[in-house]
């Protein structure tokens, strides 16, 4: 069985419902991507990382965490904040706007409990996966301690995975951004930007700047969405160009991404070729996107599971 390790934030997500009311879940992007990745690859042992607090909202999102089968081991239940807030609100394109109550998450102080027994566990992944917002959330004290955790990993033999997933609020300026994932570029064996990444942060978008930018990182896989683009991929220097065909029916395009990197991830580590896991991403993600909200009900998937 093999170990999948995705570290970030999960939220409770709130949504606009009739009558002024709020519908209640919990979303993140590399919880979404988790639990998508459990959905279709049930085989996989996937594990959240994350700090939660000792309230009540903390331990539904643990619970949610248990329902979706993920293992819960580096989810570390010991921080005396609660967990960030966000309200969504979807127009009639399915594009959505976000409203966020994050500043003293719980999850910023994660890498205040990862000690050296915590890193051993995880140096037993197979793969650790994380995004932009993953490290943006962090207080920036811990950062350093995070890449050098990372490099623990990667000198035990962990793969590295990494979504820019670029906010910009998230971080004090561009430059910041810029200078941390230049370390998660340097760090990655997988990357899965999009495109949009690229064109808010370094003003490129097209495929050969994007391709030339990442040359010098020695990515050995590159994986490039853009929406319901087509998607190209490099691997060992070898593009794969892999049409997309659009879904009509768009209700919310929330955890699009999220999705694809999960199923893609999935397929990709239970031996499938690149097309394959393309293919089976873009099938999750148009699935996801025909729902309201990052998670879509379970009984969608039951036609895209692989074992």
């Amino acid at each position: 069985m093999q170990k999948i390790v995705l570290m970030g934030e999960c939220m409770l997500e709130l949504r606009q419902a009739k009558d002024g009311l709020m519908n209640q879940s919990f979303a993140g992007d590399t919880f979404n991507t988790a639990v998508y990745m459990k959905r279709t690859f049930a085989q996989q042992d996937i594990a959240f990382m994350t700090a939660v607090g000792q309230d009540t909202i903390s331990q539904q999102m643990v619970s949610r965490c248990s329902s979706e089968n993920l293992n819960n081991q580096h989810i570390f239940a010991k921080s005396d904040r609660n967990p960030g807030i966000y309200l969504v609100q979807t127009d009639e394109q399915g594009e959505r706007s976000f409203l966020y109550w994050r500043d003293s998450s719980a999850a910023k102080q994660v890498m205040q409990y990862v000690d050296q027994a915590a890193i051993d566990e995880l140096c037993k992944a197979d793969l650790f996966f994380f995004s932009g917002i993953s490290i943006a959330i962090l207080e920036p004290q811990d950062r350093d301690a995070f890449w050098a955790m990372l490099e623990q990993l990667k000198k035990a033999g962990v793969k590295i995975g990494f979504d820019p997933n670029y906010r910009r609020r998230l971080w004090n300026s561009a430059d910041e951004a810029k200078a941390e994932f230049a370390k998660a570029y340097a760090a990655s064996d997988i990357m899965m930007p999009g495109v949009d990444d690229f064109k808010q942060l370094y003003d490129i978008e097209s495929l050969e700047d994007i391709l030339a930018f990442c040359q010098p990182f020695g990515i050995a896989e590159l994986v490039l969405k853009n929406g319901p683009e087509s998607v190209y991929c490099q691997l060992d220097g070898q593009l794969t160009h892999v049409a997309i065909t659009p879904v009509t029916n768009v209700v919310d395009t929330t955890s699009a991404g999220d999705s694809f990197n999960g199923v893609y991830l999935g397929a990709r580590l239970s031996g499938q070729d690149i097309t394959s896991s393309v293919n089976l991403a873009a099938t999750a993600a148009g699935i996801v996107i025909q729902h309201p909200g990052a998670i879509a009900p379970v009984d969608a998937f039951d036609n895209i599971h692989l074992s």
